[in-house]
C-alpha cells in the first residue's frame, strides 16, 4: 500500500469523524433544549402541587373536628 493511499483513507476516516463528530453536537444541542424545557415543567407541575396541597390543607382544616356533624345535619339544609 502506498503512502498516498494510507493518507487518503486516514483523510477520509477522519472526514466521516467530524460529520459524525458534528451530528453528536446538534443531537447533544437539541437534547439539552429538551432537557431545559423538562426542568421547567417539572418546576411549574412541582409548584402547581405545592398550590393544590395548600388549598386541600385549607379545606381541611375548615371540616369540623367531628364526624358527628355530618351525620346530624340532612343534606341540602346547610
Amino acid at each position: 500500500m502506498s503512502n498516498q493511499t494510507q493518507i487518503d483513507q486516514i483523510t477520509e476516516r477522519v472526514e466521516r469523524l467530524l460529520v459524525r463528530y458534528e451530528e453528536l453536537q446538534r443531537t447533544n444541542a437539541l437534547l439539552s433544549e429538551q432537557v431545559s424545557v423538562l426542568t421547567q415543567e417539572r418546576d411549574s407541575l412541582r409548584s402547581r402541587l405545592a398550590a393544590a396541597r395548600a388549598r386541600v390543607d385549607a379545606l381541611l382544616e375548615r371540616l369540623p373536628e367531628n364526624g358527628d356533624h355530618a351525620a346530624q345535619t340532612p343534606v341540602g339544609t346547610e
